[in-house]
């Protein structure tokens, strides 16, 4: 059955050249479903396309690097990642199979072969490395690292050679050497980075250039900007600023998700106490932020994503059942909110792809 429909997927792909599109994916965790969305890349508006049910609390979401296959991680006993092809003509997605995860995990990705998944738990305080078929299925865990408390975020850095992870509870940016053949990490005995006391690492992403790493809290409003020394894959901090907007009035932060547009001049973080996005203008030669503006948008902002013509922002909150969508100011990083979607229950997770003829 799999391999019919995997076959069925890469037998259409040829046809992508002539129909170029963009599709959004979103994970509904309470109503165990994954929304699924065509762009009107002139317009920003949104189709609907299907509405996948998945039969367990789906939260993380990963795409493989070819963009061919979705990865969902259920966070509902039996932990499971199911694996999707998508299809490149309608964005359909076909369940290709499920494999158990460690744990509850938080995160995932891939590394840059996309023969490996990564993923944190921030529940079990670790770790986990699942193998990938040539067919693009995940399969069973093959190692667990066990960290300090709430681990956050596992990505590798462009080279492949390093991954690192963000430890909540132990506020540490970890660094762990990865064998791309095997699949095996192996952590430093010291933090790459190691974070004020109760600052929460949350989420990070690497610079196009990978010269810079933008790191984001989760419990004091704060988004750091750390000098990536690729050489060495060690880091230095040249810059602290808030995520808060100026009239914040929470009892406390709680920062939830980063994203940089693919031209790397803008980032956008999102905070779920008061509801807000957060745009910064980044100095490319220093990797320096500075703050354009804060946006109101749907009720804790646990996720959001950009599209990768970098023109369109899509934001979901776990408390709304609506996803925002915001034009992209090419000239000053702006958002001007464009129009609203019906999503799920506890929407949580968005991804992004676009098709061309050059995806084959």
């Amino acid at each position: 059955m799999a391999q019919a429909v995997m076959g069925a997927v890469l037998g259409v792909a040829g046809a992508v050249a002539a129909h170029a599109a963009t599709f959004v994916y979103v994970s509904n965790a309470d109503s165990q479903n994954i929304s699924v969305f065509r762009v009107d890349e002139s317009a920003g508006t949104l189709a609907a396309v299907e509405t996948v049910p998945v039969g367990g609390t789906v939260m993380p979401m990963t795409l493989s690097p070819d963009h061919r296959r979705l990865y969902a991680g259920l966070r509902s006993q039996p932990y499971r990642v199911v694996s999707f092809a998508i299809n490149p003509l309608d964005g359909r997605l076909a369940e290709l199979g499920r494999a158990p995860l460690a744990e509850s995990m938080a995160y995932l990705s891939t590394d840059a072969t996309g023969r490996y998944l990564l993923s944190a738990s921030y529940g079990g305080n670790q770790l986990a490395v699942n193998r990938i078929g040539e067919n693009g299925v995940a399969g069973d865990v093959q190692q667990t690292i066990k960290t300090g408390p709430m681990a956050h975020a596992i990505r590798t850095s462009a080279d492949n050679r390093y991954a690192f992870a963000s430890v909540l509870g132990s506020d540490a940016w970890l660094r762990l050497r990865f064998d791309a053949t095997t699949g095996q990490l192996t952590e430093d005995a010291a933090p790459a980075y190691a974070l004020p006391e109760k600052s929460g690492p949350r989420h990070f992403v690497f610079s196009s250039d990978s010269r810079f790493v933008y790191l984001i809290d989760e419990l004091d409003g704060k988004l750091h900007v750390l000098a990536f020394d690729r050489a060495h894959d060690t880091v230095k901090p040249i810059q602290t600023v808030s995520i808060l907007p100026a009239d914040f009035h929470g009892d406390k932060p709680w920062g939830a998700d980063l994203h940089l547009t693919p031209d790397g001049q803008f980032l956008y973080t999102s905070e779920r106490t008061s509801s807000t996005l957060g745009a910064y203008r980044v100095d490319r030669a220093t990797g320096k932020l500075a703050r354009i503006g804060t946006y109101a948008t749907q009720k804790q902002p646990r996720g959001f994503n950009i599209d990768p013509s970098g023109r369109w922002l899509f934001a979901v909150g776990q408390l709304s059942t609506q996803m925002s969508v915001y034009r992209i100011d090419a000239k000053t990083g702006a958002l001007e909110e464009t129009g609203q979607v019906p999503v799920g229950k506890g929407a949580n997770w968005v991804e992004v792809v676009r098709y061309t003829g050059s995806n084959e």
